[in-house]
């Protein structure tokens, strides 16, 4: 493992914000999680990082981050009709998609463009276009923090829910995450419940394959979502809010073409987007913080914004929404400070 004191932590988050941390620890190897849990490096504060890309520093973080450089991509069990990969946490998201859409693995290929690692993937429960992970994952390997034991977690017992899982909520803070294994179709099979993936599929007039759907998803985020190498931001910042159905029929009166879907438990889901741009904060900027103007849901650093200024820009974008709609929006982001 690699170790550096006082590490500036700019370049690690995809926001771009300046923040420093007491150490940055860089694993490049699963053998050396044993040694890092007997260093004593988790007796004061602590941080995972994965590729940054779901974060933002408000503070400058007083204790070490750890970061899981680790690679790899293996073939586990496969048939004619599937396959089960087992991929290293620190593995980058985009070439774990890469990766299968060219051995045409079905199952991930709407999750395209998600920037992150691999090991991160499970514990947001990351989706977009009508699919989840939890929707391909088979277990999830790792060492829990506090008994330094290691654990492989089969899929029914991660508690994946909306945008979380065990990891964020009974384990938070307490596991590094080194394996994830997916149980991938090698049979044609998509998912195209996302109308807005089905008409630009349509609209370019291609045969439905693995590699025109890839395409077709990563031309919809880059038409909506900035080129984080040039704007800083974090995607999605905002999760969409799940309200009681008395709540959204209310909503109705006040908004007849509110976008909503229905989930269980007599509730619906609601566009933040939506909510964002007709609380009018959509494309607003404030110095070097604002809303992206193709994508109400996402915050951007157009510059030199520090955490601090994001944090106050996205409290009034809550705020303006609270005011005209009665509702609560959390963020998808972790703040950290």
């Amino acid at each position: 493992m690699k170790i550096f004191e006082n590490q500036q932590l700019i370049e690690f988050n995809t926001f771009k914000v300046p923040a420093l941390c007491d150490r940055l620890i860089q694993v490049e190897s699963e053998g050396e999680i044993p040694q890092l849990l007997q260093g004593g490096f988790f007796d004061a504060p602590y941080l995972i990082l994965g590729g940054g890309s779901n974060m933002l520093f408000v503070a400058d973080f007083h204790g070490s981050v750890i970061q899981m450089l680790t690679r790899g991509i293996s073939v586990i069990e496969e048939s004619e009709e599937s396959v089960c990969l087992e991929v290293a946490a620190g593995e980058t998201w985009e070439s774990f998609v890469d990766f299968c859409a060219k051995n045409h693995y079905y199952g991930v290929e709407n999750l395209i463009g998600i920037p992150g690692l691999v090991g991160s993937c499970p514990v947001q429960n990351i989706g977009a276009y009508g699919v989840e992970v939890k929707d391909v994952i088979s277990s999830v390997s790792g060492w829990r923090i506090s008994t330094k034991n290691n654990f492989e977690v089969a899929n029914k017992d991660c508690k994946f829910g909306y945008r979380s899982s065990i990891f964020k909520t009974d384990w938070k803070n307490d596991v590094i995450i080194t394996r994830v294994r997916f149980q991938l179709s090698k049979k044609e099979h998509f998912t195209l419940t996302y109308q807005g993936l089905m008409k630009e599929i349509e609209n370019q007039n291609v045969t439905l394959n693995i590699e025109n759907i890839a395409a077709a998803v990563k031309r919809i985020r880059d038409a909506k979502l900035p080129d984080i190498t040039k704007i800083g931001c974090a995607g999605s910042f905002f999760k969409n809010p799940i309200v009681d159905n008395f709540v959204k029929d209310k909503l109705l009166q006040q908004i007849p073409q509110l976008v909503y879907y229905p989930v269980d438990g007599g509730k619906s889901k609601l566009a933040a987007g939506q909510l964002i741009d007709l609380a009018g904060m959509k494309g607003v900027r404030e110095g070097d913080a604002g809303i992206y103007p193709f994508q109400a849901l996402v915050i951007v650093n157009y510059g030199h914004a520090s955490g601090c200024e994001i944090r106050a820009f996205y409290q009034k974008v809550q705020l303006k929404v609270y005011e005209k709609f009665g509702i609560s929006i959390e963020p998808e982001v972790n703040i950290i400070g």
